[in-house]
């Protein structure tokens, strides 16, 4: 039970390392708040943390509005009381695209869900961990976020501006009680794609891109991101602060 009592919000909970991370988060004793736009998914989560005996609730929401986010934080007070846990994990891709090709409504679509909410959040939530005993703020990150390689601009640009949002989270308030750390993760067997039409992705990009997928050394399963996260929240990383932890099967080892 190493994270008996505590409250911890998941955004993207209804799918893929969302999905993993309330289940295990609500095994180890937390009280979960499952944050989802798809009402279909939100409430199968929520059906299996209460089955296997977790305390959850679900709040349906878009997290690239800045309403959402604060419904979701709201939530997690109104029903548990306070926020110890911020998983930002709610995200989407692109199709490949570079500057010279990506259009405003993709490169707003991309940045609104993986970057500025994010931000939402965790604005919203610091004063809350702040009033009472401190908390962990986790964000999925990726390959992308530290190389150019793996996505296309609106991703690539997103994932990066995650991993600023981690350092200078983690910096300004370390002295308070609150820790921010990022998971760069790799190649996860998720349903992202599903957020993009596979056949609109742009073809040379994706060609030019294949030497980097090429050097993959293996695929992750979302249990695997779920227990990072689980040791990023727990008392046992209580030291850990800003680091961005890749999480890739050694995919940028080289």
């Amino acid at each position: 039970m190493r994270l008996e009592g505590k409250v911890a919000v998941i955004t993207g909970a209804g799918s893929g390392m969302g999905r993993a991370m309330a289940n295990l988060f609500a095994a180890e004793g937390a009280k979960i708040v499952a944050a989802e736009w798809n009402e279909a998914t939100l409430a199968e989560v929520v059906a299996e943390v209460k089955a296997a005996g977790g305390e959850v609730v679900g709040v349906r929401g878009n997290v690239a509005l800045e309403a959402d986010c604060d419904k979701i934080i709201d939530g997690a007070v109104a029903a548990f009381g306070g926020v110890d846990i911020l998983c930002n994990n709610a995200g989407v891709m692109d199709i490949q695209q570079g500057a010279a090709e990506m259009d405003n409504a993709m490169w707003e679509r991309v940045l609104g869900i993986n970057l500025n909410g994010p931000m939402y959040l965790t604005r919203k939530a610091v004063p809350v961990m702040k009033g009472g005993s401190g908390g962990s703020i986790i964000n999925t990150a990726s390959v992308a976020g530290v190389g150019g390689g793996a996505a296309g601009c609106a991703y690539t640009v997103s994932k990066h501006g995650v991993i600023g949002l981690t350092k200078n989270t983690a910096f300004r308030y370390a002295q308070e009680g609150i820790r921010c750390n990022a998971i760069v993760a790799g190649a996860v067997e998720t349903n992202i794609m599903q957020s993009v039409d596979p056949t609109k992705m742009d073809q040379a990009a994706m060609a030019r891109s294949q030497t980097w997928y090429a050097a993959i050394p293996g695929q992750l399963k979302a249990t695997d991101i779920a227990n990072l996260a689980l040791f990023l929240a727990s008392d046992e990383s209580k030291m850990i602060n800003g680091a961005c932890i890749p999480a890739d099967a050694g995919w940028t080892a080289a």
